[in-house]
């Protein structure tokens, strides 16, 4: 079996979603971060921007890292779908 194309959209769709994911993880992580910096600060204004800094990493990192691994991931499926038509693709062998 010889995997010859891939559909860039569809590819970039499952990608999206998996970066979005973990993008949301690592947003969570940065806003705990900022939480726990911003209540360990002496200055009293880095509170109120810790805070949002963190509800902003929570909403923002999904976005950015779904956005760019759908771009990314669709550019590569192309690529791939072209360079597969010179050179034949990706052997696999399936039982």
């Amino acid at each position: 079996m010889v995997i010859k194309r891939f559909g860039p959209v569809s590819v970039g769709k499952i990608a999206g979603t998996l970066y979005a994911a973990m993008g949301l993880l690592i947003g969570a992580v940065v806003s705990l971060i900022a939480l726990v910096g911003g209540f360990t600060s002496d200055n009293s204004a880095a509170g109120p921007f810790a805070v949002l800094f963190g509800v902003g990493a929570i909403v923002i990192f999904p976005i950015l890292y779904g956005a760019m691994g759908f771009l990314f991931t669709m550019i590569a499926a192309a690529l791939y779908n072209l360079v597969a038509g010179w050179v034949g693709g990706v052997e696999l062998d399936l039982q």
